[in-house]
């Protein structure tokens, strides 16, 4: 039964939330959350928003979101846990309109509360927004001393909930959706990819760099007389989940704005330089997602390809770890001559779970997730491919669960650079001195973890394999090289006073 405090009509006040307990830490870096948004006149927008974020459940799976708009009536739905248990045919039912924005969350601003959950609402002179964010903003600070100075009521600790509010506060002194929406970015600094949800349309905005993604889509209509139906998401693979078509990316600096008359769009900065985060493209993103007109499959092949080149490893088998890993295992494999295997075996139904297990658990290892297959490894000289390593723990348990299981060598091969630096842009890396590659050689951690050897892929040989204009993507992670100026004490909150050297440009 759905809780009737986050299933109400927007004018209610009801603040009855209950925190609640918060999972194990991931040791990969935790995206901040997946948007999706549509304007779809006779189409059930709530059912289709629902499959969308079913497809985005890898951006975030503390909390997910729904809001619908009837005209000027909003309708919302939002708890903590994943989609398929936030929501039923009961709820979805009950969440009619034309206009629908959806959220699915991996808190990186706020803690864990439903309260903090999205899409976020605010009334407007013009009647109410719902805002659904992917990123993060750097000077939320700034932006929290204006809007209480101007006697705003914030009720969570989000910095999503103040762009919405920063844009209210801007129609309520007389501009129109847009006017106020432009002024209100203008305030805001950071990454943001935004779906808007208004009485009057929809929009769908990406900050001037574009660090996070966002795409348009067009759901095929054979009436000739029917309104247009557009779609936004984080990515791709939400679009086809609905039978939507790509049309294009938001690009970075722009609003694009879906009414009845169709779609508009408006650069609403001039100051614009792309800085897509490759972070997406390596890890985040899905692999049958798009980018640059191919996969992120493909792209995945290339840095497997790219790290046998520089990191051959005499080995008798080539695995990745399951899942994010086993794309650039196998192209490792195509381009070495290795054998490739399947060597750990991936619980896909495990999910978030905020029941802890005992330690007793605990102390065996990854079990619940990824569990060994003994025959393959049994004498073996192995080779693991992942895609990143962050803290080093799962890896650690990893690599004791194939020895355990028989493997003679354990050798593995990052197929990035190590991750030296905090991320500000809606990436969880946590502070500084909690990344291992910050604070420890390669052979450090390479006895850290316990293999026999390790390996990283060079930051060149990363932004290569894109085959995409190198200077467009955000590396920060891996460099330290910020584009969008972080403020010093949010640097300080996370930063180590050693700076490591950066990689030379490409």
């Amino acid at each position: 039964m759905p809780n009737p405090a986050n299933h109400l009509p927007i004018d209610s006040n009801s603040t009855g939330y209950l925190d609640s307990a918060s999972p194990a830490r991931s040791d990969k870096p935790e995206e901040a959350c997946g948007v999706f948004g549509i304007y779809a006149p006779g189409e059930d927008v709530a059912k289709l928003t629902y499959f969308g974020l079913f497809a985005l459940q890898h951006r975030g799976q503390e909390s997910a979101g729904i809001a619908t708009f009837e005209g000027k009536k909003v309708r919302l739905h939002k708890e903590m846990g994943l989609v398929s248990q936030v929501f039923n045919e009961s709820v979805l039912q009950e969440l009619h309109g034309d206009i629908a924005v959806g959220h699915t969350r991996y808190s990186t601003t706020g803690s864990s509360r439903v309260v903090n959950a999205q899409p976020a609402i605010v009334p407007t002179r013009l009647g109410s927004l719902a805002l659904a964010h992917n990123g993060n903003l750097v000077n939320t600070a700034k932006l929290r001393d204006e809007l209480l100075r101007s006697n705003t009521q914030l009720i969570t600790t989000t910095d999503s909930e103040m762009i919405a509010h920063a844009i209210a506060e801007e129609v309520n002194a007389g501009k129109h959706w847009l006017e106020g929406a432009i002024s209100a970015f203008h305030r805001c600094q950071g990454a943001f990819s935004l779906v808007i949800g208004t009485p009057d349309g929809l929009m769908g905005v990406r900050d001037p760099n574009g660090i996070r993604p966002l795409v348009i889509g067009t759901i095929p209509n054979h009436d000739p007389n029917a309104s247009p139906r557009y779609v936004f998401a984080s990515e791709t693979c939400a679009l086809d989940i609905i039978g939507a078509e790509y049309l294009r990316d938001v690009e970075h600096g722009e609003l694009v704005w879906i009414t009845e008359a169709g779609l508009s769009s408006f650069p609403w900065t001039p100051q614009t330089t792309r800085k897509l985060c490759i972070f997406e493209m390596i890890y985040f993103a899905r692999p049958d997602s798009v980018m640059h007109d191919e996969s992120l499959y493909s792209y995945r092949l290339r840095l497997g390809r790219q790290l046998a080149i520089e990191a051959p490893a005499d080995v008798d088998l080539v695995m990745g770890v399951p899942d994010s890993g086993i794309p650039a295992a196998i192209g490792f494999s195509q381009e070495s001559g290795l054998s490739y295997a399947e060597g750990l075996i991936k619980n896909r139904y495990v999910g978030r779970t905020f029941i802890q297990p005992t330690q007793t658990m605990r102390e065996a290892g990854i079990r619940m997730k990824l569990n060994p297959l003994k025959d393959v490894l049994a004498g073996k000289r192995i080779l693991i491919v992942d895609d990143s390593v962050v803290r080093g723990t799962t890896s650690r348990k990893i690599v004791k669960a194939l020895r355990d299981a028989g493997a003679i060598e354990v050798h593995m091969r990052i197929s990035s650079p190590p991750v030296t630096h905090p991320c500000f842009y809606g990436i969880d890396t946590d502070s500084q001195d909690q990344l291992i590659a910050a604070t420890k050689s390669v052979d450090e951690i390479a006895q850290q973890i316990g293999v026999d050897s390790l390996a990283y892929l060079s930051w060149q040989g990363m932004l290569q394999a894109t085959h995409e204009d190198t200077e467009t993507f955000c590396s920060a992670c891996f460099t330290g090289d910020y584009p969008v100026p972080v403020p010093e004490p949010v640097k300080r909150s996370k930063l180590i006073l050693e700076k490591l050297p950066a990689p030379t440009p490409v």
